[in-house]
């Protein structure tokens, strides 16, 4: 879906980006992890062709520099700072971007019911929280049915619930056979939805890993792996993942990566919710890593 090759993008004497290469297949998920200035936003504006660089990137077999009219008519996007015009009614943002992507039919109420905002289209935008808006930037971008999203830190500015929802709601439409290639700076969001994650430190590569070895290789806190009755492990992962955790199943229970603050807070949160744990065993990062590879 995606090949990068050798992408280098400089701003004078800084180097944001050096001898990147990447390779998405579709259906796939990537997540380009890293802190500020590491080189994530950089590799998207190039992957979407706003930028100049060196390299090649294609889309589809399309090269972004060459033909990046159809290499973009492949692609959805959602940025992280959302650029609406509050005063339009839902209905009419919808109807506005589907004609400057050339989308000749929309069914609004199927439209907005795809990212669970229904009943919204007569709504101001100014009148909408931050996860609706959030919700219509998603809606937009999937206007043509783009087999590739590509996303930009868009959880950033909302709380933990709007979040929660939000990757919830992504993670169900990279299920569905599009790729997603996304930059995100919670460990929580990669686990949920990545399958592979390339690291990158000051705009190059540190590493590529599968992801149930990302937490070993951050190399950060420990995992909780609870021992769980099975019909109970979805309800103890919606309510975990709400309370900003990142667990995962395995053959057994869930895999719970935890700070080495809040080790018993997982517990806590379930006890209080009435879901019994069985037995519970604290990993190392490298042996949590292991347990999904084996249960995989």
């Amino acid at each position: 879906m995606i090949r990068v090759d050798h992408l280098t993008k400089k701003f004078g004497s800084f180097t944001a980006a050096g001898d990147i290469s990447l390779a998405l297949a579709r259906g796939e998920s990537l997540a380009l992890w890293g802190s500020n200035g590491a080189g994530k936003t950089t590799i998207i504006r190039c992957v979407l062709g706003l930028l100049s660089f060196e390299g090649t990137i294609s889309v589809g077999g399309r090269d972004i520099a060459r033909d990046g009219k159809r290499a973009r008519s492949l692609i959805g996007y959602v940025p992280q700072e959302l650029a609406f015009y509050d005063d339009l009614r839902v209905w009419e943002a919808v109807t506005l971007f589907a004609r400057l992507k050339g989308v000749a039919r929309v069914d609004l109420d199927a439209t907005l019911d795809h990212v669970g905002i229904p009943d919204q289209g007569g709504k101001r935008i100014r009148e909408l929280s931050g996860g609706m808006k959030q919700r219509l930037a998603l809606a937009i971008a999937l206007l043509g049915d783009p087999p590739l999203l590509v996303l930009d830190e868009v959880t950033a500015s909302l709380d933990v619930c709007g979040r929660a929802e939000l990757v919830a709601l992504l993670g169900r439409l990279s299920g569905q056979g599009r790729s997603l290639l996304f930059a995100s700076h919670r460990a929580d969001e990669v686990t949920s939805l990545a399958q592979r994650v390339l690291m990158l430190e000051k705009g190059r590569v540190n590493a590529e890993v599968p992801v149930n070895q990302f937490v070993a290789k951050l190399g950060a806190g420990s995992v909780l792996h609870l021992h769980m009755p099975a019909p109970s492990r979805a309800l103890a992962m919606e309510l975990l993942r709400g309370h900003g955790f990142a667990p995962t199943l395995n053959g057994v229970g869930i895999l719970v990566p935890v700070p080495a603050t809040q080790k018993a807070v997982p517990l806590r949160l379930l006890a209080e919710a009435r879901l019994s744990v069985d037995d519970f065993e604290l990993l190392s990062p490298r042996d949590a890593s292991l347990g999904q590879e084996n249960h995989a």
